[in-house]
């Protein structure tokens, strides 16, 4: 029908967006690249045999328009009668036909036929095989409107990994680039090793630009592998103020270095003054401690937070070793130490808080386990970040306690879109008779877990104020579809839905909030940047019905 044939192509009729969007405009190029689009619809539906005309372009009566006609001769619809392989001796027809998706007795597609071309060669390339080609023969039979496939393939010969050269690293060391590399010299060549090497190069953040390049040497039968990077600034000073929408005016300073030395190395001091908070923070991380897959990091903090019924003096710090022991996964241990004084106490807080006024200590300690899969950190597409860690608090220190969290975010590409899907369960206690400390509550709404509420709106509230005091449980979900508007700055925007709530001792569990709303994200260059937009969709009194909320620093 035509409108499908209208939905394939970037020339547009006018509409009263047209100044927006810049459609209803005639540009011959574009319509040139509107009929390749049209004839690739109809071959990926098996017409195989159709025909289109030049566009012919009538003015309207006014001159200030035209009509533009193109004339279709879609011939029959053509299916598959059989699908054939030749050549292929590494692998069994079996092994081949599991990567093909075409079936018979279904219409002839041009873009399913290079999809399993391209699946078929991955099979090969991720065995060794780095000169795999499949050249495909379309035979018709014009009499039963049927069309023979053949796929000829051409194995050639197994290739193993060559040199590795790398190249444009002015300041990072090739041995911190080298070792996110997945294959060695000498190695059988991989296509598949060869891309995870470029999203975890891509991944350390140091660059602007990753390039690998497989150059196959046939006489030797090996696979010379370039590593191309271009330098990007990892560090950054700046002295300045901000607006966030929980702190309202802040002043900073902040010294970071994400690559120090050049050793892939993050440092970070940072002295923030805000209307609630005052920050001092030191933090360091070396992913490969002593050069050896095992990373460390430590961190020191002083911090004092004005909270609705209370303040909180803390400082504190922690250290921490992890280990990654295979492609995906890997676990650390962190164990940290804070002194902590609840004061200034309203008089008309709730029991929970007053209980808590005073001194505490909690001495904790806190393993963890990660599976993640996202092909970007920064900006993940596809792939997943699963983690459980729990917290146990009682090795030495007044506070005693067990907390816990799972989380798992999966990612799905759309074209150039993508679909976010993000669970999360947490639970926490007080253990040996002690209560658990307010500040390790879980406080659900804001703009890392349910956007439209306030921070802890969406949990128990106290009976005498109505201020959030947390809950001792969580669950939360976040839907979001995420999407280009302009790519050569990285500039996305994002539409959610988020479900969510905290638990006094699982009452009402699990009865959710709803929330929905928009955004964007922009990847600056000294790091991504969220505004986005969230509307109450279950307004309760004294509750806004819609917010705008502001981030720095980490994507959802």
């Amino acid at each position: 029908p035509a409108k499908k044939i209208k939905g394939v192509m970037d020339t547009k009729e006018w509409s009263i967006f047209s100044f927006i969007t810049s459609s209803g405009y005639y540009k011959k190029d574009q319509m040139n690249v509107d009929i390749e689009k049209i004839k690739d619809l109809y071959f990926n539906n098996g017409y195989i045999k159709v025909a289109l005309g030049e566009p012919q372009i009538q003015l309207t009566g006014d001159q200030k328009g035209m009509f533009i006609t193109i004339t279709v001769a879609e011939g029959d619809q053509y299916k598959i009668s059989s699908i054939e392989l030749t050549g292929n001796k590494v692998f069994p027809d079996d092994a081949v036909r599991k990567r093909i998706t075409m079936l018979p007795d279904k219409p002839f597609s041009k873009e399913k036929l290079r999809k399993d071309i391209f699946s078929i060669s991955e099979l090969y390339s991720e065995a060794g095989y780095a000169l795999i080609t499949v050249n495909p023969d379309v035979i018709p039979d014009e009499s039963k409107k049927e069309v023979k496939l053949v796929l000829n393939i051409s194995e050639g010969d197994r290739y193993r990994i060559g040199r590795i050269e790398i190249s444009g690293n002015t300041k990072t060391r090739d041995k911190v680039i080298r070792r996110e590399i997945r294959l060695d010299e000498g190695d059988i060549f991989n296509s598949a090793l060869i891309k995870r090497s470029y999203e975890r190069i891509n991944n350390l953040n140091f660059f602007e630009s990753v390039e690998l390049d497989p150059k196959p040497q046939p006489q030797e039968k090996l696979v010379e592998l370039g590593v191309k990077v271009k330098e990007r600034p990892t560090g950054f000073f700046s002295v300045g103020g901000g607006y966030s929408s929980v702190e309202q005016f802040i002043a900073m300073i902040e010294l970071t270095q994400g690559n120090l030395f050049g050793k892939g190395q993050f440092m970070k001091i940072r002295a923030e003054l805000g209307g609630r908070t005052t920050l001092y923070d030191i933090s360091f991380k070396d992913p490969w401690f002593m050069d050896k897959p095992i990373s460390f990091s430590a961190n020191v903090y002083k911090i004092t937070r004005e909270y609705i019924d209370y303040d909180k003096d803390a400082t504190g710090f922690s250290i921490s070793f992890g280990k990654r022991f295979s492609e995906y996964w890997w676990t650390d241990i962190l164990y940290n130490f804070e002194d902590a004084d609840i004061s200034n106490v309203s008089e008309d807080a709730s029991t929970i808080i007053k209980d808590q006024e005073g001194k505490s200590t909690t001495s904790s300690i806190t393993p963890s386990l990660v599976r993640d899969s996202r092909d970007n950190y920064l900006d993940p597409r596809r792939g997943s970040r699963n983690s459980i860690y729990t917290t146990f608090a009682g090795l030495g220190g007044t506070n005693k306690f067990f907390k816990g969290e799972m989380d798992s975010a999966w990612y799905f590409p759309i074209g150039s879109t993508s679909v976010m899907l993000r669970g999360r369960f947490g639970y926490a206690t007080g253990i040996g008779g002690k209560e658990l400390p307010l500040y390790e509550r879980f406080y659900v709404g804001g703009i890392y877990s349910v956007r439209g509420l306030g921070y802890g709106e969406a949990g128990p509230m106290d009976e005498g104020t109505d201020d959030p005091i947390g809950g001792t449980e969580e669950l939360i979900f976040n839907v979001e579809y995420i999407f280009p508007l302009l790519s050569e700055i990285r500039l996305k925007g994002v539409v959610f839905f988020d479900a969510g709530n905290s638990y006094e001792s699982f009452k009402n569990f699990p009865e959710l909030r709803y929330t929905t709303g928009a955004g964007v994200r922009w990847i600056s260059p000294v790091g991504p940047i969220r505004l986005e937009w969230g509307y109450n969709l279950e307004r309760e009194p004294g509750e806004k019905s819609s917010r705008f909320e502001f981030a720095f620093g980490t994507f959802f």
